[in-house]
């Protein structure tokens, strides 16, 4: 959207990683950006909203040119006990079903809402874009139910983009921020056998790629926000430690893993998906971090 006319656009989840970022790049090319709080606005550009009763008032989206979501409790925030599997659900599914029915009723032209690569369950070596089906498991069904809260957008007539995200590399924050302090202590290591794929994408092109999907008016429904190479986890351990100038020989048995985080363990650290960010391609998007020895050079000051 850069050297475009500006343009109006309203964030939930803007104080999160991607959200913040995002933020500061619209507006930093001069497009007014609201913020959707739960708490009391405390700023100008904040309004108050609470997705758990469905309150939001119509008039803070009227003249709005998109919406973009992305509320959701972090996957690694606790131990996938019920009531925190309950947590990741609630904080997706309702905010969604909010903002997308609101969407409708101001005529808002597009949605972008937030979506994960766990829509596609444990794909192993099979390499999957936005035409694979679902796969199974709770992430995978979670990934379902929060695409399909969208409807009322779509039904209303916006355009609704659901942004498949992978694993988000940044020099603050995100995978490498939990890791580094491990690899710094020489305690890098492997998960598993570390065949399990992982699908990645850099902080910076993540908001390259929402910004190019508000942008390209063409893009609706699945799009994967992926780097063109995912890599093993075996791979990225190893080019991990390359990067941070620490060996990382260790090796975490899968059985371990599961008595530490349990079913986290099974679906987000010893399964993984192949995916490939085809829509976008297609589109003509290019990436600034094509490489997982680029990402993490971007993510350790070292490109």
């Amino acid at each position: 959207m850069a050297g475009e006319a500006p343009t109006s656009v309203v964030v939930a989840g803007s104080s999160g990683l991607i959200g913040s970022a995002l933020v500061a790049s619209l507006r930093a090319d001069g497009h007014t950006v609201t913020r959707l709080v739960r708490r009391t606005p405390s700023k100008p550009d904040e309004r108050h909203w609470n997705p758990d009763t469905g309150e939001l008032d119509p008039r803070d989206l009227a003249g709005v040119d998109a919406v973009v979501n992305l509320c959701g409790v972090n996957l690694g925030g606790g131990r996938w006990s019920g009531a925190f599997k309950q947590s990741l659900r609630d904080s997706r599914i309702d905010p969604t079903e909010v903002l997308a029915v609101a969407v409708a009723r101001a005529g808002v032209p597009t949605l972008i809402n937030a979506g994960a690569v766990g829509y596609y369950g444990d794909t192993r070596d099979r390499t999957v874009d936005e035409t694979a089906p679902p796969g199974s498991g709770f992430l995978a069904r979670l990934c379902q139910d929060w695409e399909a809260a969208t409807a009322p957008a779509a039904d209303g007539g916006a355009r609704v983009v659901l942004a498949r995200t992978g694993l988000v590399i940044a020099p603050k924050g995100g995978l490498v921020a939990r890791l580094r302090p491990l690899f710094a202590l020489g305690l890098g290591a492997r998960l598993g056998d570390g065949r399990q794929y992982m699908s990645w994408i850099t902080l910076a092109d993540e908001v390259r790629a929402l910004r190019f999907a508000l942008a390209d008016t063409a893009l609706s429904g699945p799009v994967n926000l992926t780097g063109p190479a995912p890599v093993t986890n075996a791979q990225f351990t190893v080019a991990l430690g390359r990067a941070l100038n620490r060996p990382a020989r260790l090796v975490i048995p899968g059985f371990a893993a599961r008595l530490a985080v349990g079913d986290f363990a099974e679906e987000a650290l010893l399964s993984g998906q192949r995916v490939i960010p085809a829509v976008l391609e297609g589109a003509g998007f290019t990436f600034a971090h094509n490489s997982i020895g680029a990402a993490l050079a971007y993510a350790t000051d070292r490109g």
